[in-house]
């Protein structure tokens, strides 16, 4: 596909829970426990829920690409179609050498967070704060999926990507999220906003990706980022 076939086409994907390939050890990482250190009351209640997992997922996503840009390096703001967002420095700098810009979007589904809510109010806060655990897991890992095949499109035209950014990161004002669903299609992967940007179904991510042959995928930077609890904190940084 060449790059001009790449401008505001809209591409979808659909995951199962299984095709994500998350990993039991995986999850216990992001509880905080080290490799074979869960306690073992745990195991059959992550047992259990990677065996209805699947049923409470409905995991979708994708991305749209836009070209119409201009960079103010001044005040770190960026115009995509003639919609202003302030992204602030740290996110700016990653960015500010895109020809093109990805918008992307992905959810885990309703179902999984009323599994977790649903346990939590019958009393079993364990196990309903694993779910959600692994709810938010789910919804990452499928991005970086979304972030692969990005990447696949677009180094076909000669082009690489940045790493992924979400409003509400690196001092980027979660309001501006209203901006970014501006320029997708309306309902995009039945994913809404309310009034004060947050997004529903809760499980989902939304944000930008810089496209171009300058731009490269960087290590996150964590260390000039006062956001403590961060998604994307200690994750993978390549594709």
């Amino acid at each position: 596909m060449n790059k001009a076939d790449l401008i505001n086409k809209v591409f979808t994907y659909r995951f199962s829970f299984n095709e994500l390939a998350i990993t039991r050890a995986r999850l216990q990482s992001l509880m905080g426990y080290k490799p074979g250190a869960a306690p073992k009351t745990l195991i059959p209640i992550i047992d259990k829920i990677f065996s209805h997992v699947a049923d409470y997922c409905n995991i979708q996503g994708g991305f749209i690409i836009k070209d119409e840009l201009s960079f103010n390096q001044y005040t770190y703001h960026l115009s995509v179609d003639k919609i202003d967002f302030n992204l602030h420095e740290i996110v700016y700098k990653q960015v500010e050498s895109s020809e093109k810009i990805a918008l992307f979007v992905c959810t885990a589904g309703h179902e999984i967070s009323n599994w977790s809510k649903k346990l939590m109010a019958e009393g079993d806060l364990t196990t309903g704060y694993i779910v959600d655990v692994v709810g938010s897991e789910v919804v990452e890992t499928a991005v970086d999926k979304i972030q692969f095949m990005l990447s696949e499109q677009i180094s076909a035209a000669g082009l690489k990507i940045s790493n992924r950014f979400s409003p509400g990161y690196c001092s980027w004002n979660v309001s501006e999220q209203h901006k970014l669903f501006s320029l997708l299609p309306d309902n995009f992967c039945g994913i809404r906003l309310s009034n004060p940007a947050l997004m529903y179904p809760i499980k989902s991510v939304s944000g930008i990706i810089g496209i171009g042959k300058n731009i490269s995928l960087n290590s996150y930077t964590c260390k000039t980022c006062d956001m403590q609890n961060c998604l994307y904190r200690n994750r993978r940084t390549s594709i």
